[in-house]
């Protein structure tokens, strides 16, 4: 699922998702960032921890290059954002366009199965759920039946997580996948 998005008269792609049916657990952006949309590939960010996190936190024997982003369907992963809108930044977008964006991404949850989904960052979670407190990691309901998961956003924007607490919070949840039949 692509689309064209116009920022200050360019127009940029949306992300596709790298995503199949039944998988173990899917990771959830909450949006593309502009560089990843631009190159069609996910987490595509100089600053962004994810591929590295990933590899440290065990969910892959080697780091995935960002281009290389399709590779982690063989670990029973896949890779989705709540809104599909590219920005520079998750800030530049409000609220009500995340809830608007919930009900069709609950849908595509429901229609992909996997039996976990991983928000990165409470941020698209606590919108489409109208939660204002989210805790982090597992969470008591269930989204698009599916295990819901928040991890903290391996942005380098994201300063209030350093690598170890990033692989430490990942690495909880690939073990609790893991032992899940």
């Amino acid at each position: 699922m692509t689309g064209s998005f116009v920022t200050d008269g360019d127009s940029v792609q949306s992300l596709p998702d790298v995503l199949e049916p039944g998988l173990s657990l899917i990771f959830c952006g909450i949006n593309p960032g502009i560089r990843a949309a631009a190159t069609g590939h996910h987490f595509e960010g100089r600053g962004n921890r994810f591929w590295r996190v990933l590899h440290l936190a065990g969910f892959t024997p080697e780091q995935i290059r960002p281009e290389d982003d399709r590779t982690l369907l063989r670990y029973g992963c896949g890779l989705t954002t709540v809104v599909p809108r590219p920005t520079a930044q998750a800030a530049e977008l409000s609220r009500l366009e995340i809830e608007l964006a919930g009900e069709a991404f609950r849908r595509k949850i429901e229609r992909y199965a996997p039996r976990d989904i991983a928000f990165l960052g409470k941020m698209a979670l606590s919108a489409i759920s109208g939660t204002r407190s989210i805790e982090w990691g597992l969470q008591t309901e269930r989204f698009g039946g599916a295990r819901a998961w928040v991890l903290p956003n391996p942005s380098g924007l994201n300063r209030a997580f350093n690598l170890d607490a990033l692989v430490d919070a990942y690495r909880e949840v690939r073990v609790a996948v893991a032992s899940t039949p």
